[in-house]
């Protein structure tokens, strides 16, 4: 069980490295990948670039919220992972893979529902291992 849940967590940690590629397609797209100020291109890309912008640091944040709830429920005994325990990391990574796809192709009111389903299965098991 503890591994499927690392690699869970492996996987969300390389899922901003994945978002990063249709970033630096569209910072490509926008004149080529400005590698002296990337953060300032970035901030001027608009729609597709834009969005895969976001969706690229979006990983960063909820990859730190995942981490923890990972870290939460190793630290509180191999007893609090479980078989619900990996469940609910694979549905926090196959939200996260929805979410990426929805902020790339511009699909505002699925990709919010599913971010929500991805930080309701990060804090459960979070809260499963606090709660015993």
């Amino acid at each position: 069980m503890l591994s499927s849940l690392l690699l869970t967590l492996f996987i969300a940690m390389l899922l901003p490295f994945l978002a990063k590629a249709p970033l630096a397609f569209a910072m490509q797209k926008a004149g080529g990948y400005d590698n002296n100020n990337p953060r300032e291109q970035q901030a001027a890309l608009k729609g597709f670039g834009q969005r895969a912008n976001a969706a690229h640091y979006n990983s960063f944040e909820a990859l730190i919220i995942y981490g923890c709830a990972v870290l939460t429920a190793i630290a509180a005994g191999a007893g609090t992972v479980d078989n619900t325990t990996v469940i609910l990391g694979w549905v926090f990574i196959a939200s996260r893979i929805l979410y990426l796809l929805c902020y790339w192709l511009d699909y505002a009111t699925p990709r919010s529902t599913i971010w929500l389903v991805g930080m309701i299965a990060a804090f459960s098991i979070a809260g499963r291992a606090i709660l015993g």
